[in-house]
């Protein structure tokens, strides 16, 4: 495979660290990993301790300096049609309203040119708005690719700019549900900050000074032993809003691997919640976070519409689980 360029991740674990294997950190460090592919990395020598290669069972020391560059495909030469699944919940000649599983990026980028969303939807019609250039034909907003749920594309030009223009004046009603770290002090409430780049990673989004003003409403709607089942409604939509802002309550998403979801946040850390945190994370490999609700004003009919979708297996399988644990 010829390499056209790389990602590179420096980190420096800080004093006072518990050990820790190299692939399990890195694991948990690099969003979109697995331990598999990390330890495929280490094993290749595309990840160095201090300037040396080591094992992926290397412990981890205070101080330590961690280099890892991640091999990036070529880009092709054009976005080619993917005869990828897609699970539509409503189609007209304006709209396609798409439940987006987890796991595959809305369009191509650095790293994911191939198997996106508009790979599969250049397969599935030519009736696609082509507002934005060929690689983002028919998206007018996002979700994150390990989010789950449902998202909204515009089959022509006219239908993209009249969707966009809700999506700017923050007009369109979603919701998600996520399962979330601790319990909350009142069963709602609003979070607003500003969110910018994080100024120690440039990868991750956090509250700074300096950003733009986001607001999230949250609801309350099933307590657990140490977790619990959230409504989240969005005024505004930055960048991984949800996922920042309730990481930044001490809420985080559980099993997001970016903003603190896979540790524990817990006080009562009995060897059986340890135990049982290990397992639920093997069953949620990604954040807990589904856009379940999407509603706004049809472009061609001025009516308002919403459209639901039910929870993936996943999060159902996590919240079954917490609920018989919980009994």
């Amino acid at each position: 495979m010829e390499i056209i360029t790389e990602k590179k991740f420096t980190f420096e674990i800080p004093e006072g660290k518990k050990k820790e294997r190299l692939d399990v950190f890195l694991t948990h460090a690099i969003e979109n990993s697995t331990r598999t592919k990390i330890q495929n990395l280490i094993k290749n020598e595309f990840v160095t301790v201090n300037g040396k290669f080591v094992k992926p069972s290397y412990q981890l020391n205070s101080g330590d300096i961690i280099e890892v560059r991640i091999p990036v495909k070529p880009r092709p030469a054009q976005t080619l049609p993917e005869p990828i699944p897609l699970d539509i919940v409503y189609e007209d000649d304006d709209v396609i309203v798409i439940n987006k599983p987890a796991g595959i990026v809305v369009h191509p980028a650095l790293g994911n040119y191939t198997g996106t969303l508009v790979n599969a939807l250049l397969y599935y019609t030519q009736n696609l708005s082509r507002s934005n250039d060929v690689e983002r034909a028919g998206i007018v907003h996002r979700i994150d690719k390990n989010t789950s749920g449902l998202l909204v594309v515009a089959k022509n030009d006219i239908a993209h700019a009249k969707l966009a223009k809700q999506f700017s004046a923050h007009s369109i009603d979603r919701e998600y549900w996520a399962v979330v770290w601790g319990h909350f002090k009142s069963s709602e409430g609003v979070i607003e900050t500003k969110i910018g780049r994080s100024k120690s990673d440039r990868k991750k989004f956090a509250v700074v000074e300096d950003g733009k003003v986001a607001v999230t409403y949250y609801y309350v709607l099933e307590e657990f032993e140490y977790l619990t089942l959230v409504r989240l409604k969005l005024k505004t939509g930055r960048t991984h809003q949800i996922r920042v802002h309730l990481s930044h309550i001490n809420h985080p998403v559980f099993g997001d691997p970016t903003y603190g979801g896979r540790k524990i946040h817990y006080s009562n850390v009995t060897t059986r919640v340890k135990q049982e945190v290990e397992n639920l994370l093997e069953i949620m490999k990604r954040q807990a976070l589904h856009a379940k609700t999407l509603g706004f004003i049809h472009p061609a009919t001025n009516e308002f519409v919403k459209f639901d979708s039910e929870l993936p297996e996943d999060m159902k399988h996590l919240i079954e689980i917490l609920r018989k644990n919980k009994n």
